[in-house]
């Protein structure tokens, strides 16, 4: 028997479950869905991750434990998937017995083979996204990936010797083509393995963020959650890294699929990877990164999160349109903008015009002209066999595109038999057949119509769960799951069956719902100005661009007379070695020895290219201490922080000398 195993992420219990949760976990679901269809052993996972200083933080707000507060931020995540009928295997829990005592002989056993080791380590940590940066990495010195603030953290930690499988991997990559998917993921991957791969820090301080999986050998340190939350997708299925594996891990492991949003690529990719070769084990044979959503042609936040809140679309459009319409309006990969003007269209172009009105058209005539039951197929004309040959590429070309995870290739594919449907009822004219007597064809014509309708409902049912089985009763047909194998032959109803009552599956959307619209309204209304400052407070002065000069407040000379100016000559210059926008310069200034200077010039100049020039410094500054090192003192530079060039002077003068 095949064997498919599909996991989600597991979402950070950080907030409530929004729209980029309920496209992946979509996803997943319509992928098990039809590899259960087919017959394989299917296994879906999804599930949540639990640890972290954010969960600690935001306990510690409520006045809660971190266990309390995760237990019930879980349950929003349970409750979307039953709304959205996501039909899940396992559920898992990094607090869970079952996930720690995995993480824990992992570690165990890395330590062991010399894959773990201790050292200190310094940076800018974010709390935000639970990781350190290098100063390049900053963006406006705050987090590139939240906007949040940053905090220069020097400590001692556990690494995982990451650079050591770091070939094995490029290795992989290359052999296997389709591991990263979409293509372009592979080429983004492998630029990052191009680069010095380095270490992982895998664990945090208890003493300063206490809430994760403690180190067996030593509970001073709990496992950085990225290293935690990855084992997952095998502490779920009965992976033991001491070699007593469970018994259906054999048959779980390597997965089929992996999904996930594009923004964790690179812990997947690289992280979990590398780690599974430490472990001994191989990566799942796809990875898939998609892209992600804005909202009405806006970046998701917030208030127009509010808009696409899961609930409120199940609650106005069904939860079989939503999954429908995620799946259908954009590739798989890509980036998409989930628009409700977009959904509505779409509703009433696929679903009501084309497979609703397909399944109106031949049912109703059905009722009137064939006394409400299934016609018997006459002997196939031209046409019946050129409808036989699209009805056997579209369900090929479904399950095609489907198990590559090319969802709206694969809905195209049946639709074009849809179309076709629609399209054969014009051209075959029942109504004139019916006026002619002619009521075996007639009975032909309809029955392959109906046919179109049961293809139909076969192949959506891992898409349209509940929509699937209301067009299949539409037909007599009571068999759930109907198999997906073999549906393409146009000859599986059975003459004679009674048809009920036709009754319209896919009504059309006349217009956006009140609440829809209602939500809309708020969204799109012009954010009010600030209210005017009072009256009796200074009023803020606007942000001065440094590049262009501002109109300055005006000084008296005894101010100017604070400042010494200094001429000094560079005699030694290297890098800071904790920051990468910084040079410790050693400059004279006519004293017993060369003064100390660490400088933000590094993006500008090269150390080397320093050593001889004059300068002009701002001599009577108190000494501070810049990432660790001592600076006496602040060159003059032209730029403001982009620096554009440095005050020199144009004369040789003995070091010391006063500017005026």
């Amino acid at each position: 028997m095949q064997r498919y195993y599909v996991t989600t992420p597991i979402y950070y219990v950080n907030d409530k479950p929004h729209l980029g949760h309920a496209y992946t976990t979509i996803a997943a679901d319509v992928l098990a869905r039809w590899h259960r269809l087919n017959g394989a052993d299917t296994w879906f996972l999804t599930g949540v991750d639990e640890h972290g200083q954010k969960v600690l933080e935001a306990a510690g707000k409520k006045g809660i434990s971190p266990q309390a507060h995760v237990d019930a931020m879980v349950q929003p995540y349970k409750d979307l998937w039953a709304r959205l009928d996501i039909r899940y295997d396992d559920f898992i829990r990094t607090t869970e017995p079952r996930h720690k005592a995995v993480v824990q002989a992992a570690l165990l056993k890395l330590k062991e083979q010399g894959d773990l080791y201790e050292d200190v380590y310094e940076g800018w940590y974010s709390t935000a996204a639970e990781r350190f940066w290098t100063e390049k990495d900053l963006v406006d010195g705050k987090c590139p990936d939240t906007g949040q603030p940053v905090q220069w953290v020097q400590e001692t930690n556990w690494f995982f010797r990451m650079s050591r499988y770091g070939e094995r991997l490029r290795e992989w990559i290359e052999a296997h083509p389709d591991f990263l998917q979409p293509a372009s993921r592979k080429n983004e991957v492998l630029g990052y393995l191009r680069k010095d791969l380095g270490d992982l820090c895998i664990s945090r301080p208890a003493a300063r963020m206490s809430w994760g999986i403690p180190f067996p050998w030593d509970e001073s340190f709990v496992t950085y959650v990225w290293f935690d939350a990855l084992l997952n997708y095998v502490s779920a299925v009965g992976f033991s890294p001491q070699g007593e594996n469970g018994p259906d891990f054999a048959r779980r492991w390597p997965a089929q699929h992996h999904l996930l949003g594009k923004d964790i690529l690179t812990t997947h990719a690289v992280y979990f990877s590398t780690m599974l070769f430490a472990l001994g084990l191989e990566p799942a044979e796809h990875l898939y990164a998609h892209g992600w959503w804005t909202v009405e042609g806006e970046k998701m936040s917030k208030t127009i999160g509010n808009v696409v809140d899961p609930h409120l679309l199940v609650d106005e459009y069904g939860a079989d349109v939503v999954r429908y319409f995620v799946l259908r309006e954009i590739p798989f990969g890509n980036d998409g903008d989930f628009s409700h003007k977009g959904l509505l269209e779409r509703t009433n172009a696929d679903l009501a015009n084309d497979l609703g009105n397909l399944l109106h058209r031949a049912s109703s005539m059905t009722g009137k002209w064939l006394g409400g039951r299934i016609g018997a197929l006459d002997a196939p004309t031209p046409a019946d066999l050129e409808l036989q040959g699209l009805a056997d590429r579209a369900v090929a070309g479904f399950a095609r595109e489907l198990e590559a995870a090319q969802f709206h290739k694969a809905l195209e594919s049946l639709w074009e038999l849809v179309r076709a449907g629609n399209k054969y009822i014009d051209t075959e004219q029942p109504w004139a057949l019916n006026r002619e007597g002619k009521t075996e064809r007639l009975g032909g014509v309809l029955t392959r119509c109906l046919e179109i309708i049961r293809v139909a409902a076969t192949l959506l049912q891992p898409v349209m769960p509940t929509k699937a089985r209301e067009l299949a009763a539409q037909l007599s047909l009571n068999a759930d799951p109907l198999l997906a194998l073999g549906c393409a032959s146009l000859d599986h109803l059975v003459a004679g069956t009674v048809l009920p009552e036709p009754a319209p599956v896919f009504p059309r959307l006349l217009e956006l719902p009140p609440r829809i619209q209602e939500a809309l309204a708020k969204a799109q209304a012009p954010t009010p100005p600030p209210p005017p400052p009072s009256p009796s407070l200074p009023v803020p002065e606007p942000p001065v661009d440094e590049t262009t000069p501002a109109a300055p407040a005006l000084i008296g000379i005894d101010d100017f007379g604070k400042i010494q100016l200094l001429t000094g000559r560079i005699v030694a210059a290297e890098r800071h070695p904790s920051a990468d926008r910084l040079l410790v310069l050693q400059v004279e200034l006519g004293e017993d020895k060369p003064r100390q200077i660490v400088a933000g010039i590094a993006a500008r100049y090269e150390p080397q290219n320093l050593v001889g020039q004059q300068v002009v410094v701002v001599a009577n500054l108190k000494p501070v201490k810049l990432r660790g090192i001592e600076s006496h003192g602040m060159l003059l530079a032209a730029g403001g922080k982009d620096v554009r060039g440095l005050v020199t002077v144009g004369e040789p003068l003995p070091p010391g000398t006063l500017v005026r």
